[in-house]
Order: C-alpha cells, then sequence, then structure tokens
C-alpha cells in the first residue's frame, strides 16, 4: 500500500474544497511544482495531481502548472482533470505524466476500450461516489449506480486494472474514509484500488493496513497532509511496518 500526497490546482493555485464544493476552497501555495517537490522529498513514490478547473470545463486549465511538476519531480505523476479525449491523454502523457485519470468518461467504454488497447495500465478509472451515484463532470452531476461492484466487472472486462475509489461525502472532511463500502470494493473486485476521501490520522491509515487485501495500491492524502495531522515521513514509516 503506498501513500499518494495529492496536489489539487485551481487557478494555478494549490487547494483543498470540501466534498468537491468549489465554494468551500482553502489556498495552500501558490506553486504547486515546489509543493510536488516537497512531497517527493518528503519520500512519496507517487503524486496525484488534479486539474479542478479541467475536471468542471471539460477542458485542461492548468497544463502550465502540471508541465512545472512533471519538470520538477523523478517519482510518477497520476493526473486528471479534464481528460476527455483520447488526444487531452496523449497530450500529458507528452508531458511526462505517467497515469491518466478517467472519471467523466467512464460510460464511454468504446473510449475506455480504445485507451486501454493503447496506454494499458497507464489508464486510472476514478470512481467517484455520494451515496449510491456516480459524480462526474468535476462532481456537479451524478449518475445513479445499480451496483459499483457490477460497473467494476464491467471495467475488468475492458481490461482496466487500476482504480481510485473515493467517497466524495467524506473528501475533505477529515472524518475518516469509508471503510465499509472500501472493504466491499476490495473484496468484490481484482481492479488495483487507490481508496481517496477523508483520511484524517494514522489511525485511518493502519486501519486500511490492517484490511490485508492485496489489491489494494494505494492511498491518496490531501488535507490531513496540508492541515499537518500527520508528517508525510511518519506515515510512511507506519504503513512500511511489518505486522
Amino acid at each position: 500500500m503506498i501513500l499518494i500526497p495529492a496536489v489539487d490546482i485551481r487557478g494555478g493555485r494549490v487547494v483543498r474544497l470540501t466534498r468537491g464544493d468549489f465554494a468551500k476552497e482553502t489556498v495552500y501555495s501558490d506553486s504547486p511544482e515546489a509543493v510536488a517537490l516537497k512531497w517527493q522529498q518528503e519520500g512519496a513514490k507517487m503524486i496525484h495531481v488534479v486539474d479542478l478547473d479541467g475536471a468542471a470545463s471539460g477542458r485542461r486549465k492548468n497544463l502550465g502548472s502540471l508541465k512545472n511538476i512533471c519538470q520538477a519531480v523523478k517519482v510518477p505523476i497520476q493526473f486528471g482533470g479534464g481528460l476527455r479525449s483520447v488526444q487531452a491523454i496523449d497530450e500529458v502523457f507528452s508531458l511526462g505524466v505517467s497515469r491518466a485519470v478517467i472519471g467523466t468518461k467512464v460510460f464511454d467504454l468504446k473510449m475506455l476500450k480504445q485507451l486501454v488497447k493503447k496506454f494499458g495500465d497507464r489508464i486510472v478509472v476514478s470512481l467517484d461516489v455520494r451515496g449510491d451515484a456516480l459524480q462526474i463532470g468535476g462532481w456537479k452531476s451524478q449518475v445513479k449506480l445499480m451496483k459499483i461492484d457490477s460497473l467494476c466487472k464491467e471495467l475488468e472486462k475492458l481490461g482496466v486494472q487500476n482504480c481510485i475509489f473515493t467517497d466524495v461525502a467524506r473528501d475533505g472532511t477529515l472524518l475518516g474514509p469509508n471503510f465499509e463500502k472500501t472493504e466491499h470494493l476490495l473484496k468484490t473486485t481484482n481492479l488495483k484500488i487507490v481508496v481517496a476521501g477523508g483520511i484524517s490520522n494514522l489511525k485511518d491509515l493502519k486501519q486500511l493496513k490492517l484490511m490485508k487485501y492485496s489489491n489494494l495500491f494505494g492511498v491518496i492524502i490531501g488535507k490531513a497532509l496540508y492541515e499537518k495531522r500527520f508528517e508525510l515521513p511518519e506515515a510512511l514509516a507506519l504503513v512500511s511496518e511489518k505486522s
């Protein structure tokens, strides 16, 4: 289980939102590349970058910041926000991105199939869930789900290997992740899962680690790091400890 610090960008600045609400924004830095470099220096093996403006508009708005991050750090960058076409994904890969995150286009099975055929496991599907609905379009729209595990089975058939699971109701709240839904998903799919939303303390990370599912690939951490609930090095030490 790897720990993946988040760098969410809006208007060229590093921010955190509460439950994806653009009206509930906290600004942490004017230099996304400096923040990414800090996480790399503290031991991060991957960094999760989101273009919030791109997610909301459908067109990437912070490519300059993304380019600066890719030039500043050597660890893999996982990037999402406004990736709605093969061309858009080609473009961010050319900047140095390692993994592209697809959210809004999750139901475009033809495009997903094409992406997986072309890029393999560099394609990551983001399942952003609030209740029984999938949030799309920068979390401004939603689509009712029958069952999330049924959707995961469809993704597996297409050859998707990696998935991010976010409980939107927990994201940016520091209330802890949704352990029940996370464990259900880990049990019912073979996809490699990255958990996001609500991490608040080291106890949360320890509880996830104790689940001991081989397909729990990683955890994205945002506000807890920015609010200094714990330091990244101590979190990395915790998850690397042998049980």
